[in-house]
């Protein structure tokens, strides 16, 4: 209860104070009058087929809950800062609100070069820096969950984009913790690396109806062991975005290098015979086409696929360790420009053992509803 007293007063103190901020927020300013509360929420219905149970019942979960609640502030103060302020109010993540995005950024020769001080997303993949009330589908597809994560850190950015009519080159250079969110980077004499990650990505748009992306991410992760080494992961990816005639295709390709594996239960793997940290190589990609008819319903499709190297993930609560391709089925309506209704069917198939597909019973049916403000 404290906690959620103490979010609710952040954000109604903050928009007391002086707008528009734009640059690695989840959501834009309308206005630049002044201090502006924006958010948007999205009530979601799942319904998942799991098969039969050992009686032979049907296993078909369903429920309500929030997918997202965010409320903030964002604002600008002269001259050339802004600020920009977002807390989680959704009880999935956490059970109760907490800091989502917070930071303040400084533009002195405009679009051209910004620094932004705070925590946020990292730049890296396309998806990822898709806004969440932005996706098209529901999900972010499994290779973008496992290899851009964690999501957000405290950091420093420098970003920027050229072009005089439209953005035609914009890059994004940052140094964060690597610790996730909310997460400090101390020192620790009993084993903290204390070092910071690198990360990246640069747009190119040759024309305005198409660009191509580019980023990587670089860092350590975890205690040091006995020997002082620490695990490290590396992270490249390329995307590919088309719009044009109402038709947007979508593509990412993204590629990681853990050096050392975190064991289940969260504790940390030791070395192996070798003294050596074993390397897993991930890898993963997605493509998704869509098209605005003029009933405003937009029908996507897309195909992903992710292959942990043997490595354990979850999904959806449930830990596994083998590849998997999903096909996501979806229907978008706008009502208006603030709010938007999803269908999304997703059909699961996992990896082939000596040429057969795998199939187990995690198929799922997702409806959800934004409204922005």
């Amino acid at each position: 209860m404290k906690k959620a007293i103490l979010s609710m007063s952040i954000v109604f103190v903050l928009s007391l104070f002086s707008v528009p901020v734009h640059s690695q927020g989840c959501v834009e300013a309308t206005s630049d009058a002044g201090p502006q509360l924006v958010g948007y929420i999205q009530p979601e219905f799942g319904h998942y087929f799991y098969g039969k149970d050992n009686n032979d019942n049907a296993r078909k979960p369903s429920s309500f809950y929030f997918r997202r609640a965010r409320i903030g502030v964002v604002g600008s103060i002269p001259y050339d800062v802004s600020y920009y302020v977002m807390a989680e109010f959704s009880p999935i993540y956490k059970g109760y609100p907490f800091l989502l995005d917070a930071f303040v950024s400084w533009a002195p020769v405009g679009k051209y070069f910004k620094m932004s001080f705070g925590q946020f997303k990292s730049p890296y993949g396309l998806e990822l820096n898709t806004p969440c009330y932005g996706l098209y589908t529901i999900n972010r597809s499994l290779a973008s969950e496992q290899l851009a994560s964690p999501y957000r850190e405290l950091q420093f950015m420098l970003l920027g984009a050229f072009g005089k009519e439209r953005d035609i080159v914009s890059y994004k250079l940052t140094i964060m913790n690597g610790t996730g969110i909310n997460k400090m980077d101390a020192y620790d004499e009993d084993g903290g690396n204390n070092q910071k990650d690198l990360a990246g990505r640069v747009v190119v748009a040759p024309w305005e109806f198409i660009k191509v992306g580019g980023g990587f991410r670089y860092g350590l992760w975890g205690k040091k062991d006995a020997d002082g080494d620490a695990k490290s992961r590396s992270r490249y990816g390329v995307d590919l975005s088309f719009h044009k005639w109402n038709l947007r295709v979508q593509g990412e390709y993204l590629w990681g290098k853990d050096v050392g594996k975190i064991a289940g239960g969260g504790g940390c793997g030791g070395k192996d015979v070798a003294a050596d940290y074993p390397a897993y190589n991930k890898n993963g990609y997605m493509f998704m086409a869509m098209y605005m008819t003029p009933i405003r319903l937009e029908p996507v499709i897309k195909y992903e696929y992710y292959n942990p190297d043997g490595t354990d993930y979850k999904f959806f609560g449930k830990t596994q360790d083998y590849a998997m391709s999903t096909i996501t089925f979806g229907i978008n309506y706008f009502l208006n420009e603030w709010t938007r209704i999803q269908v999304n069917y997703l059909y699961n198939a996992e990896k082939k053992t000596n040429g057969v597909v795998n199939e187990y019973d995690n198929d799922m049916l997702l409806i959800q509803v934004q409204a922005k403000f």
